[in-house]
């Protein structure tokens, strides 16, 4: 592929994914939770502590995506666009330093393909234009190990400083973490590689660390100022309990997510689709083929790939313990993996014509059904599950005075589409009517609807409907009653 068309295609990949962030309406759990409390931070001026709602802090995570999301907001609005362009920009941040390291050690062509191939991972894709604090954590671990790699090839104060930039990046991203997910491939890479050890060994490490703890932990202090408990929950809770107990019953912001252990490997065929695939298929061939599988083996004197398997294994293997995991776990591993799988793509099979073809068909998929897939919901909302267009048709018809409340328990998007005004009404709060002179919005489940029309003994009809929800009125009693 020449220079001009690869640009012309990681531009167009990139392009759609920016372009598709802004159709899709916020959705489900995450991104209209994690955009709400972004929304609280810039409508408040709170900048240290994050809030799940303006009576709770959201102590689950740190402020780094929550800040970018909030200053996108006061530049560009309240929008689907500003809340995920913080996740695009840090994808794009990430892939040009993965750029500048795969090039340097292994050329300007398997550079330019591991963007293509690392663009088109299922899970990279989709992060790119979602509002997660992952592409975050992505970016620091991506920055801290090409750093690391950087300094040994030109050890200048960009890269050798950089290190510890990266490690404060990812310290205001997710947490300790970061500390872990860097740390752990050093370990094994230092007592085996003496060129590698040589090149940690000359990192700064005193005014290094110095940085690194200046510009992360007064966050931290000032938080725990702020919400007390905030440091025992964030530090035991959510680094330690967490990941140990798949059922653990101490979140107070969602549900654990309970998994067989050793569930991250699936995922990482999941995440790294359809490229996890290819890889899996590769190495088989390898294991079978005893001159492949000599040559596998000899890898392990290659310190610049051992580094890269060390960076690409180390997060699933950390978390194969695990029994409470999400899929973007992965996603700090697929930097790596994708410089990996480009030097696998330079062989006869894959630089020759029909091999090209194929290479170019797996670079395209992703982006394509991602994209598909996002034009026919934003068409047909009613496969997607936000309370965007619902809310939207309340706060449009009701008067002056009518509320929106949804029965019993609210939804992140009609949280974060209401602008905060959307309400919860339990059954109990429907029945005295008479104490009510204006109409209430009210949306319930849409199988709740006729059973709640027979206990008020009142017809109820539907006036919209979500995925989820239907959209009703309950008349006030009249004025003067």
């Amino acid at each position: 592929m020449k220079v001009n068309r690869w640009w012309l295609a990681l531009a167009a990949i990139l392009g759609l994914r920016l372009a598709s962030m802004a159709w899709l309406p916020l959705a489900s759990t995450s991104e209209p939770r994690y955009a709400e409390v972004a929304r609280l931070m810039a409508v408040t001026g709170d900048w240290i502590t994050p809030w799940f709602t303006p009576e709770l802090p959201f102590w689950g995570k740190p402020p780094l995506s929550f800040w970018t999301e909030a200053i996108a907001f006061k530049l560009l609005g309240v929008t689907e666009f500003a809340a995920r362009l913080p996740s695009w920009l840090a994808t794009v941040a990430g892939m040009a330093l993965l750029f500048v390291y795969a090039r340097t050690y292994f050329g300007e062509r398997v550079a330019r393909s591991t963007l293509l191939i690392y663009v088109s991972c299922a899970l990279v894709f989709m992060a790119a234009g979602a509002v997660l604090t992952d592409p975050f954590l992505a970016l620091a671990t991506t920055w801290a190990m090409v750093a690391l790699a950087m300094s040994a090839k030109a050890p200048s104060p960009a890269w050798r400083y950089g290190f510890f930039v990266a490690m404060a990046v990812g310290l205001l991203a997710k947490g300790p973490l970061m500390l872990v997910l860097v740390a752990g491939p050093m370990l094994g890479l230092t007592v085996f590689y003496p060129s590698l050890r040589a090149s940690f060994k000359r990192l700064p490490w005193v005014s290094g660390l110095a940085l690194m703890l200046l510009l992360s932990v007064p966050w931290y202090l000032l938080a725990e100022q702020k919400t007390p408990g905030f440091l025992n929950y964030f530090l035991v809770g959510e680094h330690f309990l967490r990941f140990i107990d798949s059922g653990w019953a101490g979140d107070l912001y969602g549900v654990a997510h309970k998994r067989m252990k050793g569930a991250i490997w699936g995922e990482v065929l999941v995440a790294s689709f359809p490229w996890g695939l290819v890889a899996l298929a590769m190495l088989l061939r390898c294991v079978i083929n005893p001159v492949q599988r000599a040559a596998l083996w000899q890898t392990r004197h290659d310190p610049d790939k051992a580094y890269l398997l060390a960076w690409a294994l180390f997060t699933p293997v950390f978390f194969t313990v695990s029994g409470n995991i999400l899929w973007t776990y992965v996603l700090p591993a697929l930097a790596a993996f994708s410089v990996l799988m480009a030097l696998a793509l330079e062989t006869a099979t894959f630089t020759q014509k029909p091999g090209r073809q194929l290479r170019a068909t797996l670079v395209w998929l992703m982006p394509l059904l991602v994209t598909g897939y996002t034009a026919v919901v934003t068409l047909q909302p009613l496969h997607l599950k936000t309370e965007k267009h619902l809310v939207a048709y309340a706060m449009q018809h009701r008067q002056a005075g009518e509320q929106l409340v949804y029965l019993d328990k609210i939804p992140f998007s009609a949280t974060f589409y209401s602008r905060g005004q959307a309400g919860v009404v339990t059954l109990k709060g429907l029945r005295p009517s008479s104490e009510r002179t204006t109409n209430l919005y009210l949306a319930l489940p849409k199988n709740n609807l006729e059973q709640l029309s027979k206990v008020l003994q009142q017809p109820l009809a539907p006036l919209f409907e979500s995925a989820e929800y239907v959209l009703t009125l309950i008349p006030g009693a009249p004025s003067g009653q």
